[in-house]
């Protein structure tokens, strides 16, 4: 999915916050749809859908939490990423959040820089036809239960590695770019060398077949159906 197809709701009564975060974000490329308290954000969610909804806690008419439960039980809306920005960094706040159904809490003030990692990795959890099965020869990729098979036997690959051939079949012959992978596959979690992506590809040879993986010098790999 392209940056351009997904929508992010943002969701706070103050406007300094909708300007200044919204405007990061759409620099990155994403449609973002604003709302200023609980109320809107519920109607603006139902009507556009979207991937994510960062959603602030202390709001008049209706707060964070009552919203987030609200859209929780929209069905069309069960996928949605939902995560807290709010500058309440209380324990029993956060738990509210996500007893509410939430999937992360975000602290401001946040660096702009921060948050657009942070809202990739969370977009990263959004998946779309989860419930199906990636078939490419004789290998299946089960994406939703983390599984795979070559040739009818089962393969238990380490999460990482896992999401790396994820990534790299889901566009077969693709050229995918060191500092892709890295984004992608480890996002902000760590701080990683291009070495790492080396030593999980020489595994996953390995493991898969060396023929499945093309190396391309000085830029990144490839799957070769």
């Amino acid at each position: 999915m392209d940056k351009t197809d997904i929508k992010i709701l943002l969701v706070d009564d103050e406007p300094d916050i909708l300007e200044i975060v919204g405007y990061n974000l759409s620099s990155e490329g994403y449609q973002i749809i604003t709302a200023e308290n609980g109320v809107e954000a519920v109607k603006r969610a139902k009507k556009e859908q979207p991937h994510l909804i960062i959603l602030d806690v202390m709001m008049p008419e209706m707060d964070g939490i009552e919203a987030c439960e609200q859209i929780r039980k929209l069905p069309n809306l069960k996928d949605t990423i939902i995560t807290f920005l709010t500058a309440r960094g209380e324990d029993y706040s956060q738990v509210a959040g996500f007893d509410a159904g939430a999937d992360d809490y975000i602290t401001k003030p946040i660096k702009p820089k921060v948050l657009i990692s942070k809202v990739k990795a969370l977009l990263r959890r959004f998946k779309e036809d989860n419930n199906e099965n990636l078939k490419i020869g004789d290998l299946v990729i089960d994406r939703e239960e983390y599984k795979i098979s070559l040739k009818g036997e089962e393969i238990i690959l380490p999460r990482k590695e896992f999401e790396l051939l994820s990534l790299l079949t889901s566009k077969p012959g693709k050229v995918f770019k060191r500092d892709e992978i890295l984004d992608k596959v480890w996002g902000n979690e760590v701080v990683v060398g291009g070495r790492t992506i080396d030593v999980h590809i020489r595994k996953l040879r390995e493991k898969i077949g060396d023929d499945s993986f093309k190396t391309v010098k000085g830029v990144g790999y490839k799957f070769v159906d």
